[in-house]
């Protein structure tokens, strides 16, 4: 008796789950081909861009803006790490965008031309000589052009903790 009740619970068994079989595989295949217009790097943002880069440079002062949200064209991304990007903004700037605390990097190459939209913070910066020949040097640039380089830049600098960029 005992035997042919385990027989029966098995055999129900069996059936439930080939019920649930189907329709988990489709489940599983509908939420993996969900079309994501970005690909996401850092902390998780949503593509909601709330400032323009007009109103931050006129914004910010010698003070530092936090959740500030920004798009542009990417013109270029760090060729040794993907360790930063560079983006021109609709007014037709290049800003620099580096990443908190080198926490997450974004592709090395293939995303020129591509949009991104970074959320962070945004402060006047001077840029030391050195370190805009490491980031020439980062990009690629000749030893000629490198060594061209000998003024400081005061710009808009930007720290991102999360970055959208087009797939």
């Amino acid at each position: 008796v005992i035997a042919k009740t385990i027989a029966i619970y098995f055999i129900s068994l069996e059936q439930k789950m080939k019920k649930l079989f189907l329709p988990s595989i489709l489940f599983f295949i509908l939420v993996s081909c969900t079309d994501r217009p970005y690909g996401h790097y850092g902390a998780a943002i949503t593509d909601e861009v709330n400032d323009s880069y007009s109103a931050v440079m006129k914004n910010v002062g010698n003070r530092e803006l936090e959740n500030v949200s920004l798009t542009g064209e990417i013109i270029q991304t760090c060729a040794k790490k993907g360790c930063w990007l560079k983006m021109k903004v609709p007014e037709g700037d290049t800003l620099m965008v580096r990443f908190r605390d080198y926490g997450f990097f974004v592709p090395r190459q293939g995303v020129e031309g591509k949009k991104a939209i970074v959320k962070g913070s945004a402060f006047m910066d001077t840029v030391a000589v050195e370190m805009l020949r490491h980031y020439a040097e980062d990009a690629g640039e000749s030893e000629k052009d490198i060594l061209k380089i000998t003024e400081p830049d005061y710009v808009l600098g930007f720290i991102a903790d999360g970055v959208l960029i087009e797939k």
